[in-house]
């Protein structure tokens, strides 16, 4: 019902910023909620913020003050400054929601390469 395709990612120091973009399309109106995951090299999948249909954000506490989750219509952006080498993941868009029928749904984009280098 809804694809997501995420951009931004790279090769950056210790210290700098960098700016991921989640693009949607599809069933877009069907969207309550947004997240960005991260997958850390050998560890599991992890929360990273949310942003809801009315633009509540929520945050790990890990990035609380360095990252900024926020929405312009159907793209949904991730601001990380301050980057930190235990930031380096493989960063995923998801987005959650109900179809017309009251079905609900889970989409994932395929994921793009943070890496921050001491």
């Amino acid at each position: 019902q809804v694809q997501l395709v995420e951009s931004g990612g790279g090769l950056v120091q210790a210290g700098e910023s960098l700016r991921l973009s989640c693009a949607a399309s599809g069933s877009t109106r069907s969207i309550n909620a947004i997240g960005w995951f991260r997958q850390p090299p050998g560890n599991e999948r992890e929360l990273v913020a949310t942003i809801s249909g009315g633009d509540t954000t929520d945050y790990a506490d890990s990035v609380k003050g360095r990252f900024t989750i926020s929405r312009t219509g159907a793209s949904v952006y991730l601001q990380m400054t301050g980057l930190k080498p235990d930031d380096t993941a493989v960063y995923y868009c998801n987005a959650v929601g109900y179809g017309d029928q009251g079905v609900p749904f889970s989409s994932w984009g395929q994921g793009t390469q943070v890496t921050v280098s001491s």
